[in-house]
């Protein structure tokens, strides 16, 4: 069994600058550690549990299977804060079916970045009889 300690998403953008304004200074994610010089260096930012890697820089956009799962307190702060702050909300906050509120926004390449909150009484949040 390989022995995980550590893990991260890794994102090529087409334009590396305009992705280190959209998830450092929009999106508010804080910096872990930054690598390198120039427009293709290294910003690797905190992802609760984990890192978002913006490095390098590719011709294309990430592939359409490519989705950013965020969760959040508050997603209608988060809507509030982001729409301040000029992002586009791509899909509204809506209770889902499976009970987590979902919010969706694209990076600028047009990734998804889906923000979810979990609800209090949500089976994510606490397991019943145990």
């Amino acid at each position: 069994m390989v022995h995980v300690l550590s893990s991260r998403i890794l994102l090529r953008p087409t334009d590396p600058e305009r992705s280190r304004a959209f998830y450092g200074d929009q999106l508010g994610l804080a910096v872990y550690r930054e690598f390198g010089t120039g427009p293709e260096r290294g910003t690797v930012y905190f992802l609760g549990g984990g890192f978002l890697e913006v490095s390098g820089r590719s011709e294309t956009p990430p592939a359409p299977a490519t989705r950013l799962w965020l969760q959040v307190d508050d997603v209608m702060a988060a809507r509030d804060e982001l729409k301040a702050k000029g992002v586009e909300i791509v899909r509204p906050p809506v209770k889902e079916p499976w009970g987590l509120v979902e919010m969706w926004i694209a990076d600028p390449d047009g990734t998804p970045v889906v923000l979810v909150e979990v609800p209090a009484d949500h089976p994510m949040r606490y397991r019943p009889g145990i």
